[in-house]
């Protein structure tokens, strides 16, 4: 990460220290989710305060997105753009920095799409680009919800570009009858909270610890796809369950 604009070692350091510490107790299958909870809560926390601490600028990440080698998986733009087409809502949920998962769509992607929102902890930057706070509760890997859906904002928007496309209102996210949730987390199949939904089926991407956490991810999901698998698996699931445009 740029920091400060320039490359701050430092501050790499620090932030490997805290993955080190912390991203095993993430994915430990011994751990109650209540604690992991706490702990997630105390990783992001001090991830956001180092970044402040080190003077991020938007600048800087700009330019680190536009040196890294951040890649979607395959089939993720084709399952994007099939769902645009039959004005179908996308929901991001991500406790990563909704700032910079923007600035990836935005370089690497190269277009918008009318129907996504993202749910993520976003920036405040200064008059001169540095960033100096973070809006609201904190949304880390096991607290994404559906309650969060208050912070989320219709992706062109963000971007400053002026399409004259219909938006999707939180109100009518919410009377979604059908959900689709895909998450690489159990935690994550608490996004769908609060949805009165009446049929959901929820896709897993099974990426760390495999050989200890598969039983307990087909347990919890419909489906589970391992190590890093492409998209396309979701998107001839989303072809069969739409087969015509609408919904």
């Amino acid at each position: 990460m740029v920091v400060g604009d320039k490359e701050d070692t430092e501050y790499d350091k620090k932030r490997q220290e805290l993955y080190e510490h912390y991203h095993p107790l993430e994915f430990s299958p011994t751990i109650p989710i209540e604690e992991k909870a706490k702990l997630m809560e105390e990783w992001w926390t001090k991830t956001h305060g180092l970044l402040i601490e080190g003077g991020l600028t938007y600048d800087g990440i700009r330019q680190s997105v536009a040196d890294s080698t951040i890649a979607f998986r395959e089939g993720v733009v084709e399952l994007f753009e099939f769902l645009e087409e039959r004005d179908i809502p996308i929901l991001i949920f991500s406790a990563g920095l909704a700032d910079i998962i923007e600035e990836v769509l935005r370089q690497k992607i190269h277009r918008l799409f009318k129907n996504v929102k993202i749910v993520s902890n976003r920036m405040v930057f200064d008059n001169n680009g540095h960033l100096v706070s973070f809006q609201g509760k904190t949304i880390h890997s096991l607290n994404k919800n559906e309650h969060a859906l208050d912070m989320a904002a219709p992706l062109h928007d963000r971007l400053g570009d002026n399409i004259d496309a219909p938006t999707y209102e939180n109100a009518s996210v919410k009377t979604r009858r059908n959900v689709l949730l895909l998450g690489d987390h159990i935690g994550d199949l608490g996004m769908s909270d609060g949805l009165n939904y009446e049929n959901r089926i929820s896709a897993g991407f099974l990426n760390d610890n495999v050989e200890n956490s598969l039983d307990s991810y087909r347990k919890a999901f419909d489906v589970v796809y391992l190590n890093d698998a492409p998209m396309w698996g979701v998107v001839k699931l989303v072809s069969q369950l739409c087969p015509s445009e609408g919904h």
